[in-house]
């Protein structure tokens, strides 16, 4: 790991003034990959927003930024009975109006919508993605297998969260670089994790949205101050909880691990033959397993003991 470190800001921009600012030429947010422009007359919005990313909301201009997104107030007699905010990128209006009072949860979904399909110069994975020893483990998996649940216990026990949703792999560089946002929790991995780590900084519950209740985990200080520093391949891991399940640590077949990769790619077929080299690349280099879990601890034991396997064929590999 380099010591490439970016600092928080001197003094953190309160809500109040996240607020104005966003309403006139907007904030900026960094999240290592890329810069996103938020502008938004919602006031609901700025608190949870700097809760969530601490450190990394900024309010002075920047001369560029990947994303303009925008959330507005609902037009007409919505403007003051069951306020909405609406979600727009350039034009661009994916989801229907939320309720006000949800216009984080908005923010986040519309977000990432934009990002899976815009940033086609990597391979944006639906993986969570966490650093040790300069190392990425990578943990592809289907919506509703315990993905996030396990990424934010790993980023609570010294793990570097790079991202929850986007294993970006750049194959230029052959490493991964972070898409750091706040952790999504659902439901009854909120509670998980809050009883897992009581200390954990989560933003305020979001009941009654489209996948239930949500939470966001904020990233640590050492995960905001490194999200430019990106990590070589290490490890990739298919985590699925399982209710009552034994823990079980299974070795995955290459051909599993590439059609998985493939698979979980946002962006596999707009790359094209990138897209293909990319996967083929990450199925030869890194070592794979399949992890079935029902108690967390147990899951995180497993994955630690596996660990000093993993960086000891990163540095044979790396050998003269």
């Amino acid at each position: 790991m380099t010591t490439d470190q970016r600092p928080r800001p001197a003094v953190e921009p309160v809500p109040g003034d996240v607020r104005s600012a966003m309403s006139g030429g907007g904030v900026w947010l960094d999240l290592g990959l890329l810069t996103v422009r938020v502008r938004s007359t919602v006031p609901e919005l700025a608190a949870p927003l700097c809760s969530v990313y601490p450190g990394m909301v900024e309010i002075d201009p920047r001369d560029w930024a990947d994303l303009h997104v925008e959330l507005a107030e609902g037009a007409g007699p919505r403007r003051w009975l069951r306020r909405q905010s609406r979600f727009t990128c350039d034009g661009e209006r994916p989801f229907e109006p939320f309720p006000a009072d949800h216009a984080l949860p908005l923010f986040e979904w519309g977000t990432n919508w934009v990002l899976a399909r815009r940033m086609n110069d990597v391979l944006l994975l639906h993986a969570g993605v966490l650093e040790r020893d300069g190392l990425a483990l990578v943990m592809p998996a289907l919506p509703g297998s315990g993905k996030s649940t396990l990424t934010a216990a790993l980023s609570l026990r010294g793990w570097r969260l790079l991202s929850d949703e986007f294993g970006a792999f750049d194959p230029q560089t052959n490493q991964f670089r972070a898409v750091l946002k706040p952790v999504a929790l659902k439901n009854r991995s909120i509670e998980v994790i809050r009883a897992f780590e009581p200390t954990a900084v989560l933003g305020p519950e979001f009941a009654k949205t489209r996948k239930g209740t949500v939470a966001h985990l904020a990233p640590s200080a050492a995960a905001v101050a490194l999200r430019g520093v990106p990590a070589s391949p290490g490890a990739v891991v298919f985590p699925r909880w399982q209710s009552g399940s034994a823990t079980q640590w299974l070795p995955a077949r290459p051909k599993v691990v590439f059609t998985t990769l493939a698979f979980n790619a946002f962006n596999y077929a707009a790359m094209g033959a990138s897209g293909f080299q990319a996967v083929v690349r990450l199925t030869r280099r890194c070592p794979a397993w399949q992890l079935i879990y029902s108690d967390l601890d147990d899951a995180l034991h497993t994955l630690e003991r596996a660990w000093p396997e993993v960086r000891e064929r990163a540095l044979s590999e790396s050998a003269p």
